[in-house]
């Protein structure tokens, strides 16, 4: 028999099965594929007097008590006894058939973790078995515990996967194995059965770890399928058409000269290099894809600029997006004190503007105008584009597979696509741009403008604050601005984290002969560019914010940066803020306070960000501490994401992954494709 739905199985129906497709859950094959968090070990019984405090076991006996007892609410407990000793059972909560399975005289099988109560050991809540005449043999292996969700119980998951493992091993659901045994030392099916089906002298430490042999053959499977629907796609993308923009256009080669001398500065080598391969990018009848990743103060803007001069001087129309309002009003001040000089017109839209402007803006951009700059309200509906040939998306992480490809659509006509770059102040390391964004191009803006200094990284504890203050006073006479950032906007029990407002009044307090600003994310949209305004004028001294300064600010004679809490933020964000300073030319400092004591994870992140600067290597070891999901961000909805892989753990089977992908048969592609992928295959990064 092949492969079949779940809603064939028993006790699946149509709600059930929503639920387990929310786990990528619908064929019998792909509960196989749906690994153990942990395992549990039933395969022996503890004797009730070996049992100790913490250990998880199974024990076996007779009911010889039950009651129940009545505090806040009713509680049901009963005393298990065999030859050698006897267990409390409590159940806090409780149904009536756990009330009629532990009646006195029945023999049950319990699993669960020993404790140590005011009456003896007890179990809290153990997983019973009644055993009646003929009980069921122990098992002989470990029983694994799912990852689950609301709505699909353990108990299900588990039945359903034993249900198509026994099938497996019976030969009647066949999973034809695509990888022969030169390119792989375990079977497809031996690897499945390992891992859900482990013996007790097993190496269960690795399994959990993902560096079994096991889960490294399912791991390296599920990448080639990735790198396989890569290469589909792009083989597509290659038949796709734009229209052409190119510089050696007269009046376009005009524009861009004109543009360059008017910036004020020469570009870095590193940033004429970029532009070079994105002009090149542009004069192709194929769309552009091309990822530009820069470290922060890189100059990713100036790049961006030239391109959207090229396809002004072309005729066509250009947009910009941001992620943040912040952030898009800097690109527009930029970009229209660039651009407006050359004749070329710069429409602002985001969800802020309304009324008549809106309406204004919207008919400018159907009428024609050749670059829009704005937020997510770009991507709206009502946005109607008269020939959009070339859309930026700064900040990409930040935006969702669905909202590029709605500005995408924007730009369709007459079979033609709109070029596309997306550009991250975020690095992003080697192994995951060779999977999450395989279907770009990629330039590196690897050199910062001349006169840059490294900034200067401390940890301190916030027991020092007092004196971080001192200096900071000290510097603030000298003439020089700063950052106190604080993660939270308002008090927290739970995170413990300095809320913004309170520092600011207390600053401000602390420094009285200096001026203070505040700014956050519920400030409206002319607050913060009236506080922003007034920062990079000099007439504030000391800026207190969110995080929400993390992206787009450039003020250079910011040169102090004091992040709060340090410990609980990632390394990329930590590395993103640090670069609000450094932009001039004094020595920049970023200070570091944390609440002592440090845990690992923190300790090793704050090391690394005194290390380096270097915006790669920081990339690198977030995505060994974090793991991918957490470094992409959580936005990346519809873009394929791994099951068993994990490409800080598996990286180094990317050159395997390349090879086998060489000699792989179009069948098994295809057959390795729908396995792994399916529908999501339709959602790669476009």
């Amino acid at each position: 028999m092949s492969d079949r739905l779940l809603t064939e199985s028993k006790g699946v129906g149509a709600r059930v099965a929503q639920r387990l497709a929310t786990l990528g859950l619908v064929r019998e094959s792909d509960v196989l594929f749906h690994l153990p968090l942990r395992y549990e070990d039933r395969t022996t019984l503890t004797p009730l007097n070996a049992i100790r405090p913490g250990l998880w076991c199974q024990v076996e006996g007779t009911i010889v008590h039950q009651t129940i007892r009545y505090a806040r609410s009713r509680m049901l407990v009963a005393t298990l006894a065999d030859e050698s000793g006897q267990v409390l059972l409590r159940f806090f909560r409780f149904y009536p058939n756990q009330q009629r399975l532990l009646t006195e005289g029945a023999r049950v099988r319990c699993f669960g973790e020993v404790r140590l109560g005011s009456g003896g050991f007890e179990m809290a809540h153990p997983q019973c078995l009644p055993l009646g005449e003929n009980p069921p043999p122990l098992p002989d292996h470990l029983s694994a515990i799912y990852p689950t969700t609301q709505g699909v119980s353990q108990a299900l998951l588990v039945r359903l996967i034993n249900s198509a493992l026994d099938r497996l091993d019976s030969g009647a659901l066949v999973l034809k194995d695509w990888l022969s045994p030169q390119q792989t030392s375990i079977s497809l099916k031996e690897a499945l059965l390992a891992v859900h089906r482990p013996k007790a002298e097993d190496n269960i430490a690795a399994l959990i770890e993902g560096i079994h042999p096991a889960v490294r053959r399912l791991a390296l499977e599920e990448m080639l399928a990735h790198h396989l629907t890569i290469a589909r796609q792009n083989k597509a993308r290659a038949q796709q058409r734009a229209q052409a923009l190119r510089l050696t256009d007269p009046h376009v080669k005009d524009l861009f000269d004109r543009f360059l001398a008017g910036v004020g500065f020469a570009p870095t080598s590193a940033q004429s290099r970029v532009i070079e391969e994105i002009t090149q990018d542009l004069a192709s009848q194929q769309p552009m894809r091309r990822l530009l990743q820069g470290d922060v103060g890189s100059g990713k803007t100036l790049v961006a600029g030239a391109a959207l001069v090229v396809a002004a001087g072309s005729g066509v129309q250009a947009a910009m997006i941001a992620p943040t309002e912040l952030l898009a009003e800097q690109h527009h001040r930029t970009l229209k004190g660039w651009l407006e000089p050359l004749g070329i017109e710069v429409i602002w839209l985001t969800g802020k503007v309304t009324g008549k402007a809106r309406e204004a803006a919207l008919a400018r951009i159907a009428e024609g105008a050749s670059v829009v700059v704005g937020t997510h309200a770009i991507f709206q509906e009502p946005v109607v584009f008269k020939h959009l040939a070339l859309a930026i998306v700064d900040e990409q992480h930040r935006f969702g597979v669905h909202q590029r490809l709605a500005l995408a659509n924007k730009g369709k006509r007459e079979g033609q696509l709109p070029h596309q770059l997306v550009m991250t102040a975020t690095p992003i390391p080697r192994t995951l741009a060779m999977t999450a964004y395989a279907g770009l191009d990629v330039s590196v803006i690897d050199v910062l403008p001349p006169g840059r200094k490294p900034v200067q990284t401390v940890a301190m504890s916030s027991q020092r604050r007092d004196e971080v203050i001192e200096r900071l006073k000290s510097a603030l006479a000298e003439g020089r601005q700063a950052y106190w950032v604080c993660p939270l906007i308002e008090e927290s029990d739970v995170l413990e984290a300095e809320a913004a407002e309170t520092r600011a009044a207390e600053l401000a307090e602390a420094l009285r002969d200096f001026q203070v600003g505040l700014i956050h994310g519920r400030l409206k949209s002319k607050d913060k560019q009236a506080i922003m305004a007034k920062f990079e004028a000099g007439d504030l001294d000391l800026l207190v914010a969110t995080t929400v300064i993390e992206v787009g600010v450039d003020v250079p004679n910011a040169s102090l940066m004091m992040i709060e809490n340090a410990e609980r933020l990632g390394l990329s964000q930590l590395h993103q803020l640090r670069g609000r300073v450094g932009r001039g030319s004094a020595q920049a400092v970023c200070v570091l306070l944390y609440k002592p004591p440090l845990g690992q994870m923190a300790t090793e992140r704050l090391k690394v960000m005194r290390e380096t600067t270097d915006g790669f290597v920081i990339a690198e070891k977030d995505l060994e501490l974090r793991g991918p999901g957490e470094v992409l961000g959580t936005r990346q909805t519809g873009m394929m994401r791994f099951r068993i892989a994990d490409l800080a753990r598996d990286g180094r089977l990317l050159d395997t992954v390349h090879a086998l992908a060489e000699t792989i048969a179009p069948e098994a592609a295809d057959a390795i494709i729908d396995r792994w992928i399916g529908q999501a295959e339709a959602y790669v990064e476009v």
